[in-house]
């Protein structure tokens, strides 16, 4: 089983889109994925066909009402679980701020349902973290055993690239958490006619060459869709460009397992 957090402190950059569809091809594939929505804005749960906190909530356990497992739902998807997130997080840095150790909530309640999560036949635990560095952030980070970043085609990428690497390794020391560091770099919204485009893939190639996936993600209509739907990409088109990147993706981060074990 592995926990893998969806961060960078930017939005708009395909974090969500990318944690939703990544694990619909994770369970497509048998792989039992988990998501935790840790957004306030509940975009990972309205994209996987739950709106609000239908069933169960992270706010709940976040807060010590329930545990990780009361809260986990199933979806309509084989193999794709959630638990949602719900707009009372958004009050969660406040609540919490006078608590000692605020950072590393996330962290102690999951440790102790592993044995659980693993009854489950959990593989991947994707955490969906909210696009600005705050205590969800921080608990996402702290928690986590690897972080991909999702990285938008677009002017200064390597510049919020270089700070969220940065804030990644000071959380993880500050929490004293192992540092296996980033699992890996996801390039999103790639359009192969823009100059553009090809300039940031080349940027990142360069920099960060042993952490940039080979699979990447174009901009399409039919990606942008899908959350309105309620549906994975995986399931509002199955034969498009959109879903076919993300198995890629999915794939990619599977093989990368296999090698670590094998390693």
């Amino acid at each position: 089983m592995k926990t893998i957090a969806l961060a960078n402190q930017k939005g708009g950059v395909g974090k969500t889109t990318t944690a939703v569809n990544l694990a619909a091809a994770l369970a497509e594939s048998g792989h039992v994925t988990l998501v935790i929505d840790l957004d306030p804005q509940s975009n990972a749960s309205s994209a996987l066909g739950v709106p609000g906190a239908q069933g169960g909530s992270i706010y709940r356990v976040l807060s010590g009402e329930r545990t990780l497992r009361e809260q986990i739902i199933e979806t309509a998807w084989p193999n794709l679980l959630l638990i949602p997130s719900e707009p009372d997080l958004a009050a969660f840095d406040t609540e919490v701020a006078a608590y000692e150790q605020r950072n590393t909530l996330l962290r102690a309640a999951l440790e102790p349902q592993l044995p659980e999560l693993q009854a489950l036949n959990v593989a991947y635990i994707l955490l969906d973290c909210p696009p600005s560095l705050g205590t969800l952030m921080i608990n996402a980070l702290a928690a986590a055993d690897s972080v991909i970043i999702p990285l938008q085609c677009e002017y200064f990428a390597l510049e919020g690239l270089t700070r969220i690497t940065n804030v990644i390794q000071d959380i993880r020391t500050e929490t004293s958490h192992p540092a296996q560091g980033i699992e890996g770099i996801v390039l999103t919204m790639f359009d192969n006619r823009l100059n553009l485009s090809q300039q940031v893939h080349a940027e990142v190639k360069k920099h960060f060459p042993d952490k940039l996936f080979d699979s990447i993600i174009p901009r399409t209509i039919r990606l942008g869709e899908a959350p309105s739907h309620g549906k994975p990409i995986t399931a509002y088109d199955p034969a498009g460009v959109g879903s076919q990147s993300y198995r890629r993706l999915a794939n990619e981060l599977v093989a990368r397992q296999s090698v670590v074990r094998a390693a």
